[in-house]
């Protein structure tokens, strides 16, 4: 499996961090050629499934994801948000945590990824792109305008 971490400091205060950062459908608008869309409604906590769907018309893959931890930050308590991929294409998981610091705040995703077609000799590479791809998207979605 590939493992990659990726963090980003911001001015935003944790809670506006953690709306940003959870806001699963707003992820499609900083990943190319990326969709999302959310099944049963708002994506609020344990149980929300989403799904990433890659790709150009019907030449792509689903990325289906389930929330297993919601616990929003709350003062000094971080918040800390855990996905399960549920895919045929991709497995694994990610870790998302919100800390304040100061009056701004500190967010730290850990991803770990499973491409059913990849041999595992190309780990480092899918971590190297995940880090990229990903840490532009979280980049995105700290500085988009609410």
């Amino acid at each position: 499996m590939a493992v990659f971490r990726i963090g980003r400091t911001t001015a935003l205060p944790a809670a506006e961090c953690w709306l940003r950062v959870t806001d699963w459908p707003a992820h499609a608008a900083q990943v190319p050629l990326t969709s999302v869309s959310v099944r049963g409604g708002t994506p609020t906590g344990v149980g929300t499934v989403f799904v990433a769907r890659t790709g150009l018309g019907r030449l792509g893959f689903d990325d289906p994801m389930e929330v297993v931890r919601w616990q929003p930050p709350s003062g000094a308590r971080p918040g800390r948000c855990r996905l399960v991929k549920r895919g045929r294409v991709i497995t694994g998981w990610a870790e998302i945590e919100v800390r304040p610091v100061g009056e701004g705040s500190a967010v730290v995703g850990v991803e770990e990824l499973r491409f059913a077609a990849l041999p595992r000799v190309l780990d480092r590479l899918v971590a190297r792109v995940g880090r990229v791809i990903f840490g532009r998207a979280l980049q995105g979605l700290l500085a988009r305008r609410p």
